[in-house]
């Protein structure tokens, strides 16, 4: 058997390797991955820079200018600052735990960091959790300092912490409050609150939160309503159960239950250092688990206990050394499959080709999917236009992400039900950039919609909205990427006419009743649906595999349901709005293939529908 320092040699080489192979995939990666919606409008953000936004603080917008003003306007640069903070980060929970603990509990500590799935990620996305990571990791470390002798040292580092977590997100305040309870319940916490050096540490991290509060009290309580109040129900519903088998899936099911055990065992340690982190782990995980049961439900959340994973990640190899050797090798290796899967995603998510693949899957990757396809059509687009054409996007994703392709932090927003959803609304008011019926009147207009960003029961309800703020829809420049699961409009508006939406000429709308989506069929195949256009009415209707067209539809057939169901539709030809096709043996080869419309309006128009996949025998 090897001694322990050729143990701990191996258990450093170990983490070095994973360390710089890790930082060297999530180099390629960023360089690659297409900006998050998200990402898109920090970077936004950034070239309007203040104290803080109706969003998040201000320190991830600061970044992300930072990357850009240094390393140019590009994917990379963007997230380059987010991928040092995170290739710090194993680092200094080596040093923090080699402290406390020991030379080979730091390696593995180390090595579980870049191993745990949500940490192993960080810095691949220009997100605020990656400073958030660094604060919570600062401010457990100034908390075991203070726990062996309250000192100068010990007090900056825990300001640092404060201040760096104050200006990342409003979610800090948690890892904050879960901090100041657990040095009050540890009679060594008690003794170093004594000490005033803390509290002056204490004070400058409040501090910290001053920019974000005076924009609040600027802004009539904006950002606060939307994160404490507007996003969620505070109402209690059982989807806070998931919280348990989501979280198993997102740190891989054995680390989750080690992290949990080390927790435990931890708390009931007689060592202060084991016990405070086993507090901090346990108060943020097990907050949030109860705050599951009563926050949004419609937003990504998965992410929110990191913090509280990184607090108990020094108490696993001690665990870890009392199970059995399979089952730590078991934990190592699932969690490591657990990163190359996440990482293997994002691989995945900056593959075009993969991303169509994925088109009728519920974890198509919308947010990232087709934005640069979508520049390139607005370029060409305002080419033909007169000069002084007006750039206007339907919500703040789609100005956003055009505004980072066209270099333009500018670009035009309509009043949008995710605006309000996301918390931007308010911030693109701020910036003069939420444009109204009134500034639109008279003006040359390229309008951006994306059709697929609004469920679809609703998406008839948003073009009269469309109506009323433009005037008339002229008959749109359709770009489906991925089969038309990211689908959008452009309409080239000569000169915006506002009105009351009851002449509305509207984008075309249909359905494909049979066969469903995803079927196995054989030939022949009858294919019955409907479709219509408001204000203009259709005047056929073709049906495409794979974009090529392969039967014309007998179109006009009754289906009185379809204006039962759109009341506000408008167009003429209702009821007579249904729709049959036949292809006959022989018409398509065995396999896969995407099934579609293209409908023809009786204005001119041709709209190729959003695809579906088909499964021939």
């Amino acid at each position: 058997m090897r001694n322990a320092p050729q143990r701990t040699l191996s258990t450093r080489g170990c983490f070095i390797a994973l360390w710089a192979g890790a930082m060297l995939l999530k180099i390629l990666l960023a360089a690659r991955l297409p900006l998050f919606v998200d990402e898109a409008f920090y970077w936004q953000e950034g070239q309007h820079l203040a104290w803080a936004y109706s969003d998040l603080p201000g320190l991830t917008a600061w970044l992300i200018r930072l990357g850009v003003e240094l390393g140019g306007h590009h994917l990379l640069a963007v997230r380059a600052p987010f991928l040092a903070i995170a290739a710090l980060l194993p680092w200094w929970m080596v040093a923090m735990v080699r402290r406390e603990f020991d030379e080979r509990t730091a390696w593995l500590a180390g090595i579980a960091t870049l191993l745990l799935p949500l940490a192993g990620t960080l810095g691949l996305l220009a997100l605020p959790d990656v400073p958030m990571a660094l604060a919570t990791l600062l401010c457990a470390d100034a908390g075991l300092r203070l726990l062996r002798r309250p000192d100068a040292g010990a007090s900056v580092l825990l300001a640092l912490g404060l201040a760096i977590g104050a200006l990342s997100h409003y979610r800090f305040a948690a890892v904050v409050g879960v901090g100041l309870v657990a040095l009050l319940l540890l009679p060594e916490g008690r003794r170093a609150l004594r000490d005033p050096r803390p509290w002056i540490a204490i004070a400058f991290g409040a501090a910290a939160w001053a920019p974000l509060l005076a924009w609040n009290l600027d802004n009539a309580e904006a950002g606060l309503r939307f994160q404490l109040v507007d996003r969620h129900p505070w109402a209690l519903h059982p989807e806070g159960a998931l919280f348990l088998p989501v979280q198993a899936g997102m740190t891989t099911p054995l680390l989750f239950a080690a992290l949990l055990a080390g927790a435990w065992l931890g708390w009931r340690s007689a060592i202060a250092p084991r016990r405070l982190l086993a507090l901090l782990g346990m108060l943020l995980v097990g907050g949030f688990f109860v705050l599951g049961f009563f926050a949004d439900t419609e937003r990504v959340s998965f992410h929110w206990p990191l913090p509280g994973y990184l607090a108990l990640i020094p108490l696993l190899p001690a665990l870890l050394n009392a199970w059995p050797r399979w089952l730590r090798i078991g934990t190592w290796a699932l969690a490591a499959l657990g990163l190359v899967a996440f990482l293997g995603y994002y691989a995945a998510v900056s593959a075009p080709s993969l991303r169509e693949r994925s088109a009728a899957m519920k974890w198509y990757p919308s947010n990232f999917a087709g934005w640069e396809r979508l520049a390139d059509e607005v370029r060409e687009a305002r080419a033909g236009m007169p000069e002084g054409t007006r750039l206007l996007a339907d919500n703040f994703k789609i100005g956003a992400e055009l505004g980072f392709a066209l270099q333009d932090p500018r670009v035009e927003v309509l009043e949008h039900p995710l605006n309000r959803a996301h918390g931007r609304a308010p911030q693109l008011a701020l910036w003069g950039l939420q444009a109204g019926s009134d500034s639109l009147r008279g003006a040359p207009v390229l309008l951006v919609v994306g059709a697929s960003d609004v469920p679809y029961r609703l998406l008839l309800q948003r073009y009269h909205a469309l109506c009323r703020v433009v005037g008339p829809l002229p008959p749109p420049r359709v770009l489906n990427i991925d089969h038309g699961r990211q689908r959008f409009l452009l309409f080239a508006i000569a000169q915006a006419a506002p009105g009351d939406g009851t002449a509305c000429a509207a984008p075309a709308m249909a359905w494909i009743d049979r066969p469903a989506s995803g079927a196995r069929v054989g030939l022949p195949l009858e294919i019955e649906g409907w479709a219509f256009k408001d204000g203009v009415g259709l005047s056929r209707v073709e049906v495409t595999v794979g974009g090529r067209v392969v039967a014309e539809a007998e179109y006009g057939l009754d289906s009185p349901g379809v204006a039962a169901y759109w009341r506000v539709s408008q167009d003429p030809q209702h009821p007579k709005v249904g729709f049959r096709a036949r292809l006959e043996v022989g018409a398509l080869p065995a396999g896969t293939h995407w099934l579609g419309l293209r409908l023809h309006g009786r204005d001119g128009s041709v709209e190729d529908w959003s695809e579906q996949p088909l499964e021939v025998r």
